[in-house]
């Protein structure tokens, strides 16, 4: 697929697949997903930034091809009404805070560097819609069954790693640049686009990314 663009890839999620490997020692999946467990001493109050119902930007990526760049970020931000925790870690601090300015908003509150791992987990639990590349953290909101709104760079859902809620796909949107002739150029990532373009997420659509957030939350309602 990431070679020769020749799509031989099962329709199915990576979990079920390796459910089918396992199927022989009678192991099966109780369609319950994932799981995520964090220490009691590493729990977070939200409401110490924003007070009330809140949604998640997740900043990091592991690979740049892989994170939303600033750009998108603030056009996403631009039309989503709600107040918004930006996620990340140290490494994200500064991406966070040139958010921040570009944005102008009191109520998009950069945490990144400020919690640990499972700090930041248990914001996104207590989130009402998580907005995230693939990333570790897309798989943590997954795991608490959270409305999440995947943004796709340089890899595929059709990999089959895509946000992991069995039973409840009405909870998960993805987004992604289709129809272009070098994606996907990795399964994992890469530290610069290959192309130099980052079309991948440079022409994401900006606009329907926020209304779908907030639509899966209701929250053209409140």
């Amino acid at each position: 697929m990431t070679g020769f663009k020749i799509d031989r890839l099962p329709r199915k999620h990576l979990v079920d697949r390796y459910f089918e490997s396992l199927s022989p020692l009678g192991v099966t999946n109780d369609q319950a997903g994932l799981d995520y467990f964090i220490p009691a001493s590493e729990t977070v109050d939200p409401q110490q930034w924003i007070k009330g119902s809140f949604g998640v930007l997740v900043l990091g990526a592991a690979h740049m091809t892989k994170r939303i760049p600033i750009a998108t970020m603030t056009a996403i931000l631009a039309d989503l009404r709600m107040p918004i925790l930006l996620v990340g870690g140290p490494g994200d601090v500064q991406t966070g805070e040139e958010l921040v300015r570009a944005v102008g908003r009191e109520d998009v509150v950069n945490v990144a560097g400020q919690v640990s791992l499972h700090g930041s987990a248990d914001i996104i639990r207590q989130a009402t819609v998580v907005i995230t590349p693939d990333t570790g953290m897309m798989h943590i909101a997954a795991a608490f069954r959270k409305p999440v709104v995947s943004v796709w760079g340089n890899t595929v859902p059709a990999f089959g790693m895509y946000p992991y809620i069995p039973g409840h796909p009405e909870r998960e949107i993805r987004f992604e640049v289709e129809g272009l002739a070098c994606r996907p150029c990795s399964k994992i990532g890469y530290d610069r686009c290959p192309k130099g373009h980052f079309r991948c997420m440079t022409d994401q659509p900006t606009r329907m990314i926020a209304r779908s957030a907030m639509e899966l939350t209701d929250w053209n309602n409140k």
